[in-house]
């Protein structure tokens, strides 16, 4: 992560915590926009945008950062159906977090949008805006597939296996679409993982904490990988993916023998750059800018009373309801196509990767 312009960002979000419609029309009224973290820039960003796409649809955003605890947010929350919201844009610190103070959002006929994260246990969540989670550990998997050969490998390789939170739900999908191609590598003999942590249970990293990633690695490292190869590391995020290498490289990696394949998500400045450098081998873009976009039409189309074009209203079990979702395609990205996808695109500036 850029600290400089992590800094920017924050500052941005602390002077715009409430922001106005922009066009000086009639206010719609209050969207309440609850993210996660300040901790990435991806969500900083995330935030953001969420408040100027509102604006510039004449609602007013009262925009709120939880700093990664579930406590925290459910209070902001609060304080927003105090102030009159209308609806609720919520990136869940704890999808299980919130089933009381949205039971409250029920009561006053606050409609609740799930934004990329889902919102487990409570029937008053109405939408979910996210991008195709399963298929993002498809791309994961594949890209580890393609480059190890697995396919016609003559000897067995070695990966180890990274998890997000616990907590998150993302976090299975991402796992269960990973092995999804995975599986059968592993089951053959083709793929091993050398430190044994096959299961999802055992490799959670909490709260997607990089420097926990790079604690277990290191560990792994100098045990069971001190006179073996480690091939593959599957990282479901760009966070870990780049701690995860700062302990390769520690132990010689890039310098003595190549990199593993080193996988990730969310296209984060600090990853491009590594991508760019030979060192983390890709990661997964899904266009965050896209996904305001969308998630703000839901907003509009809900709070007009016009129905959501939902494209998956089967996978998203909350564990009390289906959550009907609109679902964005993910995109891999590495070195071959990092400049068409991040740059050309406007994602990015030159100077930036």
């Amino acid at each position: 992560m850029n600290r400089r312009d992590l800094m920017k960002a924050l500052a941005a979000a602390t002077a715009l915590g409430a922001g106005g419609n922009s066009r000086g029309a009639v206010d719609r009224g209050l969207v309440g926009v609850s993210m996660p973290t300040m901790g990435s820039l991806r969500w900083v960003y995330d935030g953001l945008g969420m408040m100027r796409a509102l604006n510039k649809i004449d609602f007013t955003a009262d925009l709120q950062y939880a700093n990664d605890s579930a406590r925290n947010q459910v209070a902001q929350i609060q304080a927003m159906l105090d102030k009159g919201a209308r609806m609720l844009v919520i990136g869940a610190v704890d999808g299980g977090s919130l089933t009381a103070v949205l039971a409250e959002a029920g009561k006053r006929g606050v409609k609740v949008l799930a934004y990329d994260r889902l919102i487990r246990d409570t029937p008053h969540v109405d939408c979910y805006a996210t991008f195709d989670n399963f298929a993002v550990g498809e791309l994961q998997a594949r890209d580890i597939e393609a480059r190890l050969h697995l396919a016609s490998a003559a000897k067995p390789c070695t990966v180890e296996l990274f998890a997000g939170d616990a907590d998150d739900n993302n976090t299975h999908m991402f796992f269960d679409g990973s092995m999804s191609v995975l599986r059968r590598y592993l089951d053959g003999g083709q793929l091993v993982v050398g430190s044994g942590k096959a299961a999802l249970k055992d490799v959670y990293t909490p709260h997607w904490n990089g420097l926990l990633a790079k604690g277990r690695l290191q560990g792994e490292l100098g045990g069971v990988y001190a006179h073996r190869r480690l091939d593959a590391v599957l990282s479901p995020y760009d966070g870990i993916s780049i701690e995860v290498l700062n302990a390769l490289k520690f132990v010689g990696y890039g310098q003595a023998q190549p990199y593993p394949v080193v996988t990730g998500q969310d296209a984060e400045l600090a990853s491009v750059r590594s991508i760019r450098h030979g060192e983390q081998t890709s990661t997964v873009f899904k266009d965050t800018r896209q996904l305001v976009q969308q998630a703000a039409r839901m907003v509009d189309d809900t709070l007009s009373g016009r129905a959501v074009a939902f494209n998956d209203v089967k996978t998203y079990q909350n564990g009390v309801k289906i959550v009907p979702a609109v679902l964005l395609k993910p995109v891999l990205v590495d070195r071959a196509n990092l400049q068409a996808v991040l740059v050309d695109s406007g994602y990015y500036k030159p100077e930036q990767v």
